[in-house]
């Protein structure tokens, strides 16, 4: 029987992937369940399995191209597996193992469902974008005729010209000139400089911090918070949590839940920007930026945080951590935050300024915590004592926070580390 392997869903909102490579060749036999194709889609390389033991007769597809969800990729053949077996030794010394058919190449040109969320946007054609109200997701529709498919100016306006449903462009006013600022020269000294080439997480990370800059007017608050108490609890409490939970006690679900509770108070931190719109999200997904092995960036959701206890958090949280440097998150695992928290004391930084993860409106940084002599009031009057201390920042979209609803979400963060409950039972 001959079964075909499609393209599998990897998501509610994902139509399309991107061949990685295969991991398997024509000719080759395959375990139900077993690996056989690596795809990408968004910031996340997934492993997909076979869904029934057999023979891969042809793959119809090759390294790099984007297909659809539910078109066949390749057919397996579980018929006279076991004979197949026995003949593959003799067959592969005969006449070496079969070549992979060679895959037709999906044409991008007629279906605007086909992206290429490879290539690179420069901050002119994000300019036009804005003016347009394209969004980030329509331009990688538009094939480039620049080198390696870059987009050129002239490239969007004929898009625009023939766009099925034209989007009145918002007025510009009081738009600044253009920079006739030259680009400066980069030295390069053969045999001791090297060029390393972006990878494509690399050059995603790059456009979407691009985009986000460009796109929100960022402003930043600090302040300062004790968790003292905070550090202490954890302290006394992360062996029994472990024996009773299996699961490591951190910090984070604590932060996580802080976060979560202060959305709850400000709601209109936890919104997207729409144009002229405000959407005010219901659901409390906290996104947690996470470093890999490799130095890129990703950040897997925390979905529904305010519905969580402690445990449930830590469980979930060091999931996502694990699935990250081991490159098993799923797509759906990175999507739908609407608020993002960045620990860059996990790092040794005292304090950062993190770019807002569109679409959503603020970014919170967690600092190192460090002790250090600070000033405190007791019963007793003033005295100076030994105490934890941690640096908060809030980076903000002023189109739609301003000071007041961003120190006030700042504050409550801080307010719920330093009044953190010692008698919370674990």
């Amino acid at each position: 029987m001959i079964t075909e392997f499609k393209m599998p869903k990897m998501g509610e909102s994902i139509s399309e992937a991107t061949i990685i490579g295969w991991v398997k060749n024509v000719g080759d036999y395959v375990e139900a369940e077993e690996t056989i194709l690596e795809v990408a889609t968004d910031k996340v390389d997934s492993e997909v399995p076979a869904p029934v033991s057999g023979i891969i007769t042809e793959i119809r597809f090759q390294k790099d191209a984007v297909v659809e969800v539910g078109t066949v990729l390749a057919l397996i053949d579980s018929e006279g597996v076991q004979e197949a077996l026995n003949n593959m030794q003799e067959v592969s010394v005969n006449s070496g193992t079969p070549s992979a058919v060679d895959a037709p190449q999906l044409k991008t040109h007629n279906s605007k469902l086909i992206t290429n969320t490879d290539v690179f946007i420069s901050p002119l054609i994000i300019s036009i974008a804005q003016k347009e109200n394209l969004s980030i997701e329509e331009l990688q529709t538009i094939l480039g005729s620049g080198a390696d498919g870059r987009l050129q100016k002239s490239d969007v306006f004929n898009y625009l010209k023939n766009r099925k449903y034209p989007i009145q462009s918002k007025p510009i006013s009081n738009s600044q000139p253009t920079s006739t600022y030259p680009k400066p020269k980069i030295t390069f000294v053969e045999g001791k400089d090297r060029i390393v080439e972006m990878d494509r997480i690399r050059k995603m990370i790059a456009d979407h911090m691009v985009y986000s800059k460009q796109t929100s007017p960022h402003v930043t608050s600090f302040i300062e918070v004790d968790v003292t108490n905070l550090v202490n609890w954890r302290n006394e409490n992360k062996d029994k949590f472990q024996d009773k939970y299996n699961e490591k006690l951190t910090f984070t679900p604590v932060f996580v839940q802080a976060v979560a509770k202060a959305i709850a108070d400000f709601p209109m931190i936890n919104v997207s920007v729409d144009d002229k719109n405000i959407i005010v999200h219901n659901d409390i997904h906290i996104g947690m930026a996470t470093a890999l092995p490799n130095g890129n960036l990703i950040v897997p959701v925390v979905k529904n945080a305010n519905e969580k206890d402690l445990a449930v958090l830590a469980k979930d949280i060091n999931y996502l951590a694990d699935a990250s440097r081991n490159s098993k998150l799923k797509p759906e695992e990175i999507q739908g935050s609407t608020f993002t928290i960045s620990n860059v004391g996990t790092f040794g930084s005292l304090m950062g300024t993190p770019i807002i993860n569109q679409p959503e409106v603020a970014i919170l940084a967690l600092g190192i915590i460090k002790k250090r002599p600070e000033v405190i009031t007791t019963s007793k009057g003033d005295e100076i004592a030994i105490r934890s201390m941690m640096y908060l920042s809030l980076s903000f979209d002023h189109r739609v926070v301003d000071g007041f609803l961003g120190g006030s979400f700042l504050r409550k963060v801080g307010n719920y580390l330093e009044q953190f409950d010692t008698n919370t039972t674990l």
